[in-house]
């Protein structure tokens, strides 16, 4: 399903702001912050960026978003588990 995001703002905005490079940057930081709430998924704001997952993940890494995000305990039994049964020790 597509929507449409419009956004408005009280006062007319200044030319400069009204071109490609900042709307596709709004863009970005809409969706990455959508990424950040977990309201879509790593795969979802690539295609909607349409970027490469490399792309997304650097910019995951300018915004502090982690690229992985696990429990405590998630990632205690991920460096405990056993790499050939795929167990926890």
């Amino acid at each position: 399903m597509s929507r449409e995001v419009l956004l408005r703002f009280p006062v007319d905005l200044p030319e400069e702001l009204k071109d490609d490079d900042v709307l596709r940057k709004g863009k970005e930081i809409i969706v990455l912050e959508l990424l950040r709430k977990k309201s879509i998924s790593q795969g979802k704001a690539a295609e909607l960026l349409e970027i490469d997952r490399q792309a997304l993940f650097d910019l995951m890494n300018k915004y502090d978003i982690p690229v992985i995000s696990m429990t405590d305990k998630e990632l205690k039994d991920e460096l405990t588990k056993d790499i050939f049964s795929g167990e926890a020790k």
